[in-house]
């Protein structure tokens, strides 16, 4: 009887973790499919959704956050999408996400989407 418990109590702590994963997983596919669909507003759903499952799984982060940035740039907010670029780079510096999140920055200071620190202007403040 003991044993019975013991494998039941077992089975249950596996069969959670597999649906956490695959939750985590399922709404990642979701929030690809809305990328694909051009619709950024379920995008950011399902990855709060992905953030939520996702805890104990940091490895699935920064693909989360270069999804989100390449969100942001879709709507138009060149800003956010680059100190999310910015925060990959820093949180995940030898990611494969690292390297694409640098790519993107180049892209929008080459499109004149994002100036580099040595273009802007620096206006001091006057009393």
């Amino acid at each position: 009887m003991r044993f019975v418990l013991i494998a039941a109590l077992a089975l249950s702590v596996v069969s959670v973790a597999g649906c956490t994963r695959f939750s985590m997983n399922h709404h990642l596919n979701l929030a690809y499919s809305a990328y694909e669909r051009g619709n950024c507003e379920q995008v950011m759903l399902e990855l709060s959704k992905v953030e939520r499952a996702s805890r104990a799984r940091p490895y699935v982060w920064p693909e989360v956050s270069m999804m989100r940035g390449q969100c942001l740039e879709r709507q138009k907010m060149f800003i956010d999408a680059a100190q999310t670029y910015q925060f990959i780079i820093a949180s995940y510096p030898q990611s494969e996400y690292a390297y694409r999140a640098r790519a993107r920055l180049e892209t929008l200071q080459s499109l004149g989407h994002y100036p580099t620190r040595s273009t802007v202007a620096v206006r001091p403040t006057q009393f």
